[in-house]
């Protein structure tokens, strides 16, 4: 997934042949749609249990309704973490619908961080639409995203059976790392320096754990042992540092249209991303004019009023040093350690197959 060179605006598309190739936007669709099918019902049901106004702040969330409380079909998300949970049912030779609640669960959970990471960041939109702090005020964000985590663990816990249980242990640690990376995000960025390292268990964090538990939990509530949920997670954790991977690159050079963000949007928080953290590790004159405007920018008064030239010099800036690439050749790599992941749990191979496109569609994204 090798960027071209970069411009305002412009989408990050793939440049490795065998990703390309083997990725089936069909199938891939077909899958995130039955994710989305089998899910919703039970989502739904739940939101349905939060006293108002929580329940109508989370379905506006939701894309149920719009600002107004009419009926709204605004795009929820792509739902891959419910297509992953079904999956990871079926990897373990239970049914699909074995995963649903996991599915549900991992839902609520993203979803609370999403609710939570707009407010501390500040964002005014997503998916195309004011954000809830910015419609409904920060303090439902917050209760709204603490109801949601609390349903997420009555919806597997109300089910009283060992695997249940396990399932639930397995979402609150996803839960606890996930919060543990978005509070070094946010830490990083009053620094004028962070490790690739530093930047890679971060990431692993704020959003490989999460998507490790979806690849896991189906299989968990479908009788798998400890040893398959495992490696199911290993899975799970490299896809979502592709992932996140591919995220950095859209939050510096994807096209807004896309996004649903603004242009430059990481540079703009002062975000220690990837390609950021990469550029200054490199050397050389671009990395180290890079670090003294960063660290001028973090004493800037005036930050919020830089203009777009300022950003796209500061993008091109990370894009000569190498950030860019070696961000795009992370993607490919965390990708290439998930697949191996795979062979490793006996399952049908038409779930392998299907793991395995949705893994491909997750690094060759445009948006």
């Amino acid at each position: 997934m090798s960027s071209t060179t970069g411009t305002r605006g412009e989408s990050v598309t793939p440049a490795n042949p065998a990703i390309d190739t083997v990725a089936d936007t069909t199938d891939v669709t077909a899958l995130l749609e039955r994710g989305r099918a089998l899910s919703a019902p039970v989502l739904r049901a739940a939101v349905d249990r939060l006293a108002p106004p929580m329940d109508t702040v989370a379905a506006y969330h939701f894309g149920w309704i719009d600002a107004q409380g009419r009926p709204s079909d605004g795009d929820g998300g792509k739902a891959v973490r419910p297509a992953l949970a079904l999956l990871s049912a079926e990897a373990a030779g239970a049914a699909a619908e074995a995963g649903i609640p996991g599915a549900v669960a991992v839902e609520l959970v993203h979803n609370f961080s999403l609710l939570h990471d707009d407010l501390m960041d500040g964002d005014e939109q997503r998916r195309h639409r004011d954000t809830v702090w910015k419609v409904h005020g920060p303090a439902q964000a917050i209760l709204v995203g603490d109801a949601l985590f609390a349903l997420a663990n009555e919806i597997l816990l109300e089910l009283g059976t060992v695997e249940a249980g396990r399932a639930a242990r397995r979402l609150t640690v996803a839960t606890r790392k996930l919060i543990d990376g978005q509070a070094q995000d946010i830490s990083y960025e009053h620094r004028e320096r962070v490790t690739v390292e530093e930047c890679l268990e971060m990431e692993g964090n704020k959003t490989g754990a999460l998507l490790a538990c979806a690849c896991s939990i189906g299989a968990v509530l479908g009788g798998a042992d400890d040893r398959t949920a495992d490696t199911l997670e290993a899975y799970g954790y490299h896809l979502g540092l592709a992932f996140q991977a591919v995220d950095d690159l859209l939050g510096i050079w994807g096209d807004p249209e896309s996004t649903g963000k603004q242009t430059w949007s990481d540079l703009r928080q002062r975000k220690k991303s990837l390609p950021v953290v990469a550029a200054l590790a490199a050397g050389g004159p671009a990395s180290e004019r890079l670090g003294e405007l960063l660290a001028a920018d973090a004493k800037s008064s005036d930050f919020d009023s830089f203009s777009e030239e300022e950003f796209a010099a500061r993008a091109a800036l990370i894009e000569e040093a190498g950030g860019r690439e070696w961000t795009a050749q992370e993607a490919r790599r965390q990708h290439a350690v998930a697949i191996e992941a795979l062979h490793r749990v006996d399952m049908p191979q038409a779930v392998r197959a299907q793991l395995t496109a949705l893994a491909d569609f997750v690094v060759v994204r445009k948006r």
